[in-house]
């Protein structure tokens, strides 16, 4: 039997990882986290420090934590600090999966998410109210027209992977 990438991808077989645990997956989501930039802290100017491979003990502590609820924020994950299967997968894909098609008339949480990070990347100005109308679609359009995409207004795939590159750091 073979395995498609895709079936591949769809079972990593990953430990859940949460505060308190400890050993070599922690530090394979160490050095994860650490390449996605979600490691992020304040130094006494108030500046942001983004630090090296020191933070990969192997120790699962509140830094650890903190940087994994930023990287679930910004793949539009559930920012709760586990690392269970969707967590590794957006870790190792470095953007969002299992994410729904969200076009016009779409409504729900999910989209005032999307209304946020449009309005963080200066494309949305609108009401933030989880309806995809003519303003959010507009947003969209000129996300996609900034990067390159298929201009459509339609949250796909490739858009989704530009909203979760739209700095969500601000220190």
């Amino acid at each position: 039997m073979t395995i498609t990438n895709e079936a591949a991808s769809a079972q990593l077989n990953k430990p859940v990882l949460k505060e308190g645990s400890k050993g070599d997956a922690v530090k394979e989501l160490q050095k994860l986290l650490l390449k996605s930039g979600a490691f992020v802290s304040l130094n006494d100017e108030g500046a942001c420090v983004f630090p090296g491979e020191e933070v990969v003990d192997g120790v699962f502590g509140s830094k650890t934590k903190n940087a994994v609820i930023l990287f679930q924020g910004k793949v539009f994950l559930l920012q709760d600090g586990i690392v269970a299967d969707k967590t590794w997968r957006a870790l190792f894909k470095n953007a969002p999966v299992d994410m729904p098609i969200l076009k016009k008339d779409s409504k729900g949480e999910l989209v005032k998410k999307v209304q946020e990070r449009l309005a963080l990347g200066d494309f949305y100005e609108g009401k933030i109210d989880g309806n995809f109308g003519n303003n959010t679609e507009k947003a969209v359009k000129a996300l996609q027209k900034r990067t390159g995409l298929t201009v459509d207004g339609v949250i796909g795939e490739r858009t989704w992977f530009e909203l979760s590159k739209i700095n969500t750091i601000f220190c």
